[in-house]
């Protein structure tokens, strides 16, 4: 009977300290309307989020605060506002905020697009604007956009002589990835190869219900990379991502800890950016009607409107 009592005792400690920090917290918080349990103030956003925000705006401030389920949100809506954010108190919002899937996808938060604004961050920055990111690095990849380029052109003619509709979205996405993916590991990588049910399903995964599932799968396929590129290579190959900052790795040269970790956060970091997993409407070009496919020998040239009404 006893311990009932204290567990009960304790839960009504927890229950009342709980309430004391939710208003203590509260209380430090911008002005806002009423809101009620569970969907705080979703109830009073429609179809239309900014004017109904704009609205309001007009009656609790320029600096408001809402509630969105649990998540707390703080509504800045006016230039004044906006600057003390943006310009004045910049860096104490330059982080994103923590969540799972960024815990889990990218390594706790070690690469550019979850790390926290800091050292760290700044140095990651750097290394990938002067090691992999620089206009020298990207020269030397030249000549296999060039190719990558003229397979997407050979295949819009193939289609055109065929006189079947093309997705240009889709070529041209898909030539993006393949650029972006010889840039990064040196070679393509089918669909398959990350997971036999494809790229996109395991992204749409990991950001709903299985991260921990899903952050095993990209580790074990990064891994499997970085064990192809640790055999040497021919001397006069081009270095891709992977070889950069492997020798990177080696050498020590980073001016901070860089290990594997580091840099499956990073290639993680440029194979999503690689590829677009938004949906969008495909923009179609069809051979079969009054469209024709040209190929020039010269560059286009921009003309001013101006001269466009002149003529």
């Amino acid at each position: 009977m006893a311990w009932i009592l204290i567990t009960l005792a304790l839960l009504l400690l927890a229950y009342l300290l709980q309430a004391w920090s939710k208003k203590k917290l509260e209380r430090r918080l911008p002005p806002g309307p009423k809101s009620i349990p569970v969907l705080g103030h979703l109830h009073l956003i429609g179809k239309n989020p900014h004017q109904d925000m704009q609205k309001l705006a007009e009656k609790h401030g320029p600096i408001m605060y809402l509630r969105f389920g649990f998540v707390r949100n703080i509504i800045v809506s006016s230039p004044q506002a906006a600057k003390q954010f943006l310009k004045i108190h910049d860096i104490n919002f330059a982080s994103r905020p923590p969540h799972e899937a960024s815990k889990y996808i990218s390594y706790d938060q070690r690469n550019l697009s979850f790390g926290a604004y800091g050292p760290y961050w700044r140095n990651m920055r750097k290394l990938c604007t002067l090691e992999l990111l620089s206009s020298v690095k990207i020269n030397t990849f030249k000549a296999m956009r060039k190719e990558e380029l003229g397979l997407l052109v050979d295949s819009i003619q193939d289609a055109a002589r065929e006189g079947v509709a093309v997705d240009l979205s889709d070529k041209v996405a898909s030539m993006s990835a393949d650029i972006s993916c010889r840039m990064i590991f040196g070679k393509n990588y089918e669909d398959n190869e990350i997971d036999e049910r494809g790229f996109k399903v395991v992204i749409q995964e990991g950001l709903t219900k299985r991260m921990k599932a899903v952050a095993k799968v990209f580790d074990k396929f990064l891994e499997k990379i970085l064990d192809e590129h640790a055999i040497p290579k021919d001397p006069g190959q081009t270095k891709d991502f992977v070889d950069t900052m492997l020798d990177i790795m080696k050498s020590g040269g980073a001016e901070f800890e860089f290990d594997r970790t580091h840099i499956k956060a990073v290639l993680l970091d440029m194979l999503l950016g690689a590829v677009d997993t938004a949906a969008a409407t495909p923009s179609e070009l069809d051979m079969t009607e009054e469209f024709g496919f040209v190929t020039r020998a010269n560059h286009l040239k921009a003309i001013p409107s101006c001269r466009l009404h002149l003529n």
